[in-house]
């Protein structure tokens, strides 16, 4: 009755449903990790953008590495705004997340002699790429930042790919180890999104908005739709297989001939 499931065809089904339970099963789960990664960077987002703000020396120092734990906490520096060394940072987008413009990253000297890269917010691009763009003055005069500290960037980190040969005064990363060369002075390692300034600062760059972290994305449902099809594929083979037999019942009952009465 069930013979035909020995056949070539069948009993390469029967392998490939086998081998795509435990394949789906895993995708299932793989997905469910990257929800769990997501609602715990989310909760980890929260926590640090509600602490207290804290000195940024306090946090980090020149050639420190910013660590996840302390990405998002709000800082406060002060210090005097070095603007002979601003650079803008390229194909930076704004708020809208579709407007491409530059981050202004100006350095802060504070009393110490030490630097602190402030990100002090996007601005548009209002010309050719290869020419410096008009870039709000920074507040003169001794101020104090707050800010949410940052690590330095990187292409794996930012997604962003590098390039030489920029024009003058233009990045493509926020690297504290390259500015403080370009400086030559200590940088703290990181830099600082600016979120406010002390004394208040008119006509300044539109500041860079916090993270999102209310959104956990698709992930979960991902996961139980890779094991509902995990569930799906012995319901389907079932199936297959009974309607084969049926078909094969069929084939057999129209080759038997018709008895003829006496």
């Amino acid at each position: 009755m069930y013979r035909f499931l020995l056949s070539r065809q069948w009993v390469i089904l029967t392998l490939v449903a086998l081998v795509l339970i435990p394949v789906m099963i895993e995708l299932g789960f793989w997905q469910l990790h990257r929800h769990e990664h997501r609602v715990g960077q989310n909760d980890q987002i929260a926590r640090s953008l509600d602490a207290p703000p804290v000195p940024a020396v306090r946090l980090t120092s020149p050639g420190h590495r910013v660590p996840r734990s302390d990405t998002w906490r709000p800082v406060t520096a002060t210090g005097a705004y070095d603007t002979r060394h601003e650079v803008v940072v390229r194909q930076r987008t704004a708020a809208d997340e579709q407007s491409i413009g530059y981050y202004v990253l100006t350095p802060l000297i504070m009393k110490d002699g030490r630097a602190v890269l402030v990100n002090r917010g996007w601005i548009p691009t209002d010309g050719p790429l290869t020419t410096y763009p008009k870039v709000p003055a920074a507040p003169a005069g001794e101020v104090t930042v707050t800010g949410r500290l940052m690590p330095d960037e990187t292409t794996a980190n930012s997604g962003i790919k590098d390039k030489k040969g920029l024009p003058s005064r233009q990045i493509m990363l926020i690297d504290s180890r390259r500015q403080a060369s370009a400086l030559s002075r200590p940088v703290l390692g990181g830099y600082i999104e600016l979120t406010g300034t002390s004394p208040k600062a008119t006509g300044q760059p539109e500041s860079v908005p916090a993270p999102d972290h209310s959104s956990i994305g698709p992930h979960m449902a991902y996961a139980v739709q890779w094991w509902l099809f995990a569930a799906g594929v012995p319901v389907g083979w079932v199936v297959l297989v009974r309607r084969e037999r049926k078909d094969r019942a069929a084939a057999r009952e129209s080759r038997e001939p018709v008895p003829v009465p006496a």
